[in-house]
């Protein structure tokens, strides 16, 4: 899939709330340093995982499911298995009314799932990272994909 950086920035710029499913609490996990770098750069993160619920992660509580948030969420990023995509996607059309959009990570693709999220007129967008997308549209990532920040060892 081909999205244009106009309308993936657009997406980054409305986005305020992003409950992240299948968060983990491993500082090595993608799905933790993901969901950080996203609170660091001000978006309010909502962790949800069902095998760490109730844990704290980011000042937030982690939560068990779509369905405990009672905060507007602006979007869903799915840190999950291409075939765990449509009941996360059901959950989220049914108990997040104020959703604009759905993210699926790097891997995670489900044309079916992103067709009916769709047609409830929600952006959906697949086999994407949003902290590398933040980082290439931002001017954080040069064209080799490293971070443009200055690495330096005293010896």
């Amino acid at each position: 899939m081909t999205y244009s950086d106009v309308h993936l920035k657009a997406i980054l710029e409305r986005s305020k709330v992003i409950a992240v499913v299948g968060v983990s609490m491993n500082p090595v996990r993608p799905s933790y340093y993901v969901a950080r770098y996203l609170s660091l750069k001000g978006y309010r993160v909502i962790p949800v995982n069902p095998g760490h619920a109730g844990k704290m992660l980011f000042g937030e509580t982690i939560l068990a499911d779509l369905a405990e948030i009672s905060a507007p969420v602006d979007m869903v990023d799915i840190f999950r298995r291409s075939e765990a995509v449509p009941p996360i996607v059901d959950a989220a059309l049914q108990h997040l009314p104020a959703l604009k959009t759905i993210w699926m990570q790097i891997g995670v693709e489900h044309p079916e799932a992103a067709a009916k999220a769709e047609e409830q007129g929600i952006d959906v967008i697949q086999n994407r990272c949003p902290k590398i997308e933040y980082q290439r549209l931002y001017g954080e990532l040069r064209m080799g994909g490293f971070a443009t920040g200055v690495v330096s060892s005293k010896l």
